[in-house]
């Protein structure tokens, strides 16, 4: 037990790093146009979150092919790894496609949600050059999910480090301009930076498949063989739903935002700095479902299912020890850090008193996710998206909705309720969060438990 729980332990500790580097990318930009002009700063935040919703679905339907890799790891085909690598490549080129044609072509969704129009140009600017790094972005997402798979994420986190230094000076550079050198081009410098990093990250993956001794039993070099239509459809099987689910996730978090903007500033800053907080805490549960899952797989494909079954408590256990110790820290020192985001006496208080939800909200985060990512070791993927499409969208989104702005319902008789006010919303996602959570652990136990489980090896 000591022995699994290191190395989920050192294995999600160095993906961790990796995603708080790719965090620290936008944090970066956001700085950076925020010095540059208000205007840049407000598109910025329009097209960053367009990107985000098209990248992170797409990203999610070849992050889910974690499992399929690590299985075979485990069962010691290791060419079949790099044949199952090759076939991903043709989903990779279609969702590459897709989000592409989705950034290039905006006007649709910046008409819809109502974007003014004097932001629109440089949102469509921003969108227009990040769209050409998106498949960059996406294949360097493969060469990360195989490491995962693999059990060796450090050369993924080591690039995300690389790639960190090289965005921070570039992004001033661009965005600022350098006096008598280069002039300031404002948002699209930070989009040119985008694509820049995400090219070279993509140079440095290569780089090391080409020369690193240790993917050669992998054969990923090998001949590229015609589209494989079950093995296509497979991939696509666990990969849609899981895509789709992540996208529900991303989009009942950010539309949160858009729908308390209408409470004002007080309650819009508030919620970013609760969001923020979210933002950050969420990275640890993230890590360790990662980790687990590829251990779980690992053993599945091995054919030691009581080795897996060690793994997902395992990996159980950690992410409600860490979350409860962080909701419990949280709470201790609410107020101290709702005060070191702002000066605001008004913002201090509400932010305070939203961190006390997000005690609860973390807990039930942290082990959904672990359940949602663990679930793929099984083949299970529609679920997690019916459940977060209802719930989420349902109980959380739409439930913080009528609770704030009434919406023709009468929510009085709910008294622990808050109307009104940004804390509605992060009241019903809680909830929606329990209950989600609800759903899906007994079907990750039963799957993981089921006496007639088989050991065949999904490629």
């Amino acid at each position: 037990m000591s022995s699994e729980r290191a190395t989920i332990m050192r294995h999600a500790g160095t993906v961790m790093v990796g995603q708080l580097a790719v965090m620290a990318f936008s944090i970066t930009d956001t700085l950076v146009a925020g010095h540059f002009a208000d205007t840049a700063l407000a598109a910025l935040a329009v097209a960053s979150a367009t990107y985000v919703t098209v990248h992170i679905s797409l990203m999610g339907m070849l992050q889910a092919l974690l499992p399929v890799w690590a299985e075979l790891h485990g069962a010691q085909r290791h060419a079949e790894v790099g044949r199952s690598v090759r076939q991903a490549l043709y989903l990779c080129a279609i969702t590459a496609s897709l989000g592409m044609w989705a950034l290039l072509c905006p006007d649709v969704l910046l008409n819809w949600t109502q974007v003014p129009a004097d932001l629109q140009a440089e949102v469509r600017g921003y969108l227009n050059i990040v769209a050409f790094g998106l498949p960059a972005s996406l294949l360097f997402r493969m060469y990360s999910t195989l490491n995962q798979s693999l059990g060796k994420p450090k050369l993924v986190t080591w690039v995300q480090v690389g790639a960190l230094m090289v965005k921070i000076p570039l992004s001033i550079a661009l965005v600022l301009g350098i006096p008598n050198v280069l002039p300031p081009l404002g948002l699209a410098g930070c989009a040119w930076a985008t694509l820049a990093v995400m090219i070279l990250m993509l140079g440095l993956a290569v780089w090391l498949l080409r020369t690193q001794d240790f993917y050669k039993p992998y054969r990923i070099w090998a001949p590229m063989e015609k589209p494989h239509a079950t093995t296509l459809l497979r991939f696509v099987r666990l990969g849609l739903p899981s895509g789709l689910a992540i996208g529900v996730e991303v989009t009942s978090f950010t539309l949160m935002s858009l729908f308390i903007a209408r409470l004002g500033v007080v309650a819009t800053a508030s919620h970013q700095i609760v969001s923020n907080m979210t933002a950050v805490l969420y990275m640890i549960p993230l890590s360790l479902s990662i980790a687990s899952s590829s251990r779980v797989s690992y053993w599945i494909g091995a054919g030691q299912i009581h080795r897996a079954r060690q793994a997902l408590r395992t990996g159980l256990s950690l992410v409600l020890l860490l979350s409860l110790s962080l909701a419990g820290l949280i709470g201790w020192q609410h107020h101290t850090i709702a005060q070191f985001y702002t000066q605001s006496p008004e913002v201090a208080a509400l932010a305070a008193t939203l961190l006390l939800w997000l005690m609860l909200y973390h807990v039930a985060d942290a082990v959904q996710v672990f359940c949602v990512f663990t679930l793929r070791c099984y083949g299970i993927t529609v679920l997690p998206l019916i459940t977060y499409t209802v719930l989420l969208w349902g109980l959380g989104l739409a439930g913080g909705y009528v609770v704030a702005y009434g919406a023709g319902f009468d929510v009085s008789g709910l008294t622990w309720l808050t109307p009104q006010s940004p804390i509605a919303f992060w009241q019903t996602g809680s909830l929606a969060l329990y209950v989600t959570t609800a759903v899906l652990l007994p079907v990750l136990w039963r799957a993981a438990y089921r006496p007639t489980r088989g050991t065949q090896v999904r490629h």
